[in-house]
């Protein structure tokens, strides 16, 4: 079965728009572990704007699932995720100021610095993924990089998935079929949801974790969130 992690950056961003503790990232970093999410995923960006370096600090002991912490590689982050030591690591060329991750590495183009960067934190024990968008020639040179995984940016299947689901998820197939074939594991993030979760899995059995965030977050305020986790992780089954 496919893992599921969720991205707790929106319960952070809700507590910093008033300062003080509400809600607690930690707790519900604890909760949502109970509630049967198999890992916590946070993006520390480097204005802080919603989990913070000290929100790192502090939830590294509380989690006994699997941490996934995810950004660009500056020095800073790299310090950041040698210090702490999550079980995972995902790399995401993000530029300083922006609002959320859209595009994937050209890992032609980058492959000495990938190179380098994963280098340091595989010698640490840190498994390591790189973002990439579903583009066969990017997955094949991302092998070379000396990544464990890569995780598929999925914002252009969700947006063209009412358009046409089969055409949406084409060159996703095509995609995780190459990193099966050059032995990557794969992950998979960025704008899934109970609407489109389901076909993304079935279509592509063998993906190994997909991340989510926003979406979990707002289907919570309606549903909970012990029963939202609930219905991704049922979206998550294939039986």
């Amino acid at each position: 079965m496919t893992r599921l992690s969720v991205n707790i950056n929106k319960i952070a961003t809700l507590r910093n728009a008033r300062g003080g503790n509400l809600p607690d990232v930690q707790k519900a970093a604890v909760d949502i572990q109970r509630f049967g999410a198999q890992g916590i995923t946070v993006h520390p960006r480097p204005d802080e704007r919603h989990i913070t370096r000290k929100d790192v600090e502090l939830l590294r002991p509380l989690i006994t699932t699997e941490f996934n912490i995810e950004g660009n590689p500056t020095p800073e982050f790299i310090e950041l995720v040698l210090k702490h030591k999550p079980e995972q690591v995902t790399l995401v060329p993000d530029d300083p100021g922006q609002l959320t991750s859209d595009h994937g590495w050209d890992t032609v183009r980058h492959k000495d610095f990938l190179v380098d960067v994963i280098a340091r934190f595989k010698e640490a024990g840190i498994r390591t993924s790189i973002f990439v968008d579903p583009d066969q020639k990017m997955v094949e040179a991302a092998k070379a990089t000396g990544t464990d995984r890569i995780e598929l940016y999925t914002e252009n299947y969700a947006s063209d998935f009412f358009k046409g689901k089969e055409m949406a998820i084409a060159p996703f197939i095509e995609a995780a079929k190459t990193a099966r074939e050059v032995g990557l594991g794969l992950n998979a993030g960025h704008d899934l949801n109970l609407d489109n979760l389901k076909y993304f899995i079935r279509n592509i059995p063998w993906t190994d974790e997909v991340s989510i965030g926003h979406a979990l977050i707002c289907d919570a305020l309606y549903y909970g969130l012990e029963n939202t986790i609930q219905l991704y992780l049922r979206e998550l089954r294939l039986d």
